[in-house]
């Protein structure tokens, strides 16, 4: 029997960690760049709503390293922006 579409939509929103079910909401991220460290606050995400997993989408992962990119460049020992 094969799984119905609303079965596996069900399926995608649950958290393959420990089965909670993802929601949309933000998270910080924070990237250590050896004598430089980055962090952003506010970055769209798919946050688990039991044991707080996180993920984030390609498309926000690739803006999320230009602006890493971006911050090494400036030399700044430390940089906090919000996405």
């Amino acid at each position: 029997m094969r799984p119905t579409r609303e079965k596996k939509l069900l399926n995608s929103l649950r958290c393959p960690v420990c089965n909670g079910y993802k929601e949309p909401g933000f998270t910080t991220f924070t990237a250590d760049l050896g004598e430089n460290l980055v962090v952003i606050r506010n970055v769209p995400a798919t946050i688990c709503n039991q044991c707080g997993e996180e993920w984030v989408d390609n498309k926000i992962a690739q803006q999320v390293e230009t602006v890493v990119e971006e911050a090494r460049a400036k030399k700044h020992q430390i940089e906090v922006l919000s996405f």
